[in-house]
């Protein structure tokens, strides 16, 4: 199974209006929710692609309820989630469906106490040992110390567990000292970690700092992978329009069930690429439709670039 770990999990709620005007009334068309946070949406995919999925994080109060009501009915996932006092957050996105854009809103994390941290650390423990991969997604609640991921890495390593790391700010700068197998930045959160906007050279120093490989979203340009084996670039052949909340999630989807597959570098990006753009087709973060990545995963191209 693959695990992944959701610290900051959130209740996700997506309205859809007709056209979204600031300083006006809506009258929304569509309403979804959703379980969400980064690490869930990933599992969610993961699922949906035929991988048994093993959710752990935290979760609290009546939304936090609901996310686990949610989650309860998906084949192939299961819930690990360790409960605190406090309520799961929420995230609000509204989408503008004339113009194809989307605005989004995010709550606050809850507060984790030092013993719902050792709770977690606990389960987290109990869990590693049956996993062929584990994800770190999103970013920390307060009361979980900035070292934790870092944290969560080492222990993956000592168990022998690959490690994929998706985070932001401090929290990746100490988990890459850590050495994860792989980090997934957007190009603005690569230029944070090392100060270079040039995706090449960040990613290389980002490898430097201990990330054994880097997959850096591009946007609409596609994924840039700096490995121990080469140095990819993968494209998308069209632009897709949508909701893209979740499609980096997906390509970490995609990564890891390349990785438990054993495919080779370029096939996981073709495969990344493809089900982020479903992603973004889907109404709402955590999906992706099928036909789209189905007639998309055959068109995108995968070049080898020079270091």
């Amino acid at each position: 199974m693959i695990l992944t770990v959701t610290l900051n999990t959130a209740l996700d709620v997506t309205y859809r209006v007709p056209a979204l005007v600031p300083h006006t009334s809506h009258r929304v068309t569509d309403r979804a929710e959703r379980p969400g946070g980064k690490g869930v949406n990933v599992a969610r995919v993961l699922a949906a692609l035929g991988y048994e999925t093993v959710v752990t994080g935290f979760v609290g109060g009546p939304t936090g309820d609901r996310l686990r009501e949610l989650l309860a009915p998906l084949p192939r996932l299961t819930d690990a989630l360790v409960r605190t006092e406090a309520a799961t957050r929420r995230t609000l996105t509204v989408v503008d469906t004339a113009a194809g854009d989307t605005t989004r809103f995010d709550e606050a994390g809850a507060a984790v106490t030092s013993g719902e941290w050792t709770a977690f650390r606990a389960r987290y423990a109990e869990l590693l040992p049956g996993a062929t991969a584990v994800a770190l997604c999103g970013s920390l609640p307060p009361g979980v110390h900035v070292g934790a991921y870092a944290e969560l890495i080492r222990a993956a390593r000592a168990a022998g567990v690959p490690v994929l790391l998706d985070t932001s700010g401090e929290p990746l700068r100490r988990g890459i000292a850590a050495r994860p197998d792989l980090v997934k930045p957007n190009a603005d959160e690569l230029a944070g970690l090392t100060g270079s906007r040039d995706p090449r050279r960040a990613s290389q120093d980002a490898r430097r700092r201990g990330a054994h490989a880097v997959v850096t979203s591009l946007g609409p340009d596609g994924l840039l992978a700096a490995t121990p084996d080469g140095l990819w670039q993968a494209t998308p052949p069209t632009a897709v329009r949508g909701n893209p909340t979740g499609a980096g999630d997906s390509v970490v989807a995609a990564l890891l069930a390349g990785l438990t597959d054993a495919a080779s570098w370029p096939d996981r990006l073709a495969r990344a690429v493809a089900l982020s753009a479903a992603t973004v087709a889907s109404p709402v973060a955590g999906e992706y439709d099928a036909a789209v990545h189905a007639a998309l995963l055959p068109k995108v191209r995968v070049t080898e670039e020079t270091p």
